[in-house]
């Protein structure tokens, strides 16, 4: 119970206020919460049908059972008939709801988003909750695959030459994490984003994600 009721609290705050909540470009990570004093850096570039982008991402946990995240990046796409770079900034935190083998099958946590895109004449602004359920699924030796699936109910404004349009969408995202190499992770994912009047239905993204 109060595990819930903090998460409860941390969910009111992040759809109250500007500090940021679970990574709103892209899931990126499973659902295992990074331990207290870990940290962890990623890189990931991203297609769709329209954009193409690069993101990096530092994570990192000062509170048991909680962890914080900052993304970064740069991305190009099709708006109209011309080419525009944006700069990508988002921020997330995450709380670890359950844990596989403590009476439960899989790792699942929840937190909130928030992430803003911007260049000359547009500038887009997402936010909202989301969680995350993944597995360890052991290979050879040390070795895991980690397949995960997570959803995010997204609120977007966008803005545009002087116009501006609100949206809601439930961006679904279905990854996994291979854990193969000492210090590598290498992590794919698949985004499909179920009523998104704004970005491209579906996404891909790649990278690797390296704790120190």
């Amino acid at each position: 119970m109060k595990k819930l009721r903090f998460l409860l609290l941390l969910a009111a705050g992040l759809a109250c206020a500007v500090p940021a909540g679970a990574q709103v470009f892209g899931q990126y990570t499973p659902a295992d919460v990074l331990a207290v004093n870990a940290r962890q850096f990623g890189a990931y570039v991203d297609f769709s049908e329209n954009t193409t982008g690069l993101m990096s991402q530092l994570r990192l946990s000062f509170y048991p059972n909680v962890d914080f995240g900052f993304q970064g990046g740069l991305s190009r796409f099709d708006l109209g008939s011309s080419t525009k770079t944006t700069l990508r900034l988002g921020a997330d935190a995450r709380v670890g709801v359950l844990r596989a083998g403590a009476g439960a099958p899989v790792d699942v946590s929840a937190g909130g988003a928030l992430g803003v895109e911007t260049t000359d004449n547009y500038t887009s602004l997402r936010l909202g909750p989301s969680v995350v359920a993944s597995r360890a699924l052991p290979l050879t030796g040390e070795s895991a695959l980690v397949p995960y699936a997570g959803a995010m109910l997204c609120f977007a404004n966008v803005s545009a030459h002087g116009d501006s349009e609100t949206d809601f969408s439930l961006p679904l995202r279905l990854g996994a994490e291979l854990r193969a190499i000492p210090g590598v992770r290498i992590a794919a994912e698949l985004q499909i984003r179920v009523g998104d009047d704004f970005d491209d239905d579906t996404a891909f993204t790649a990278g690797v994600n390296l704790p120190f």
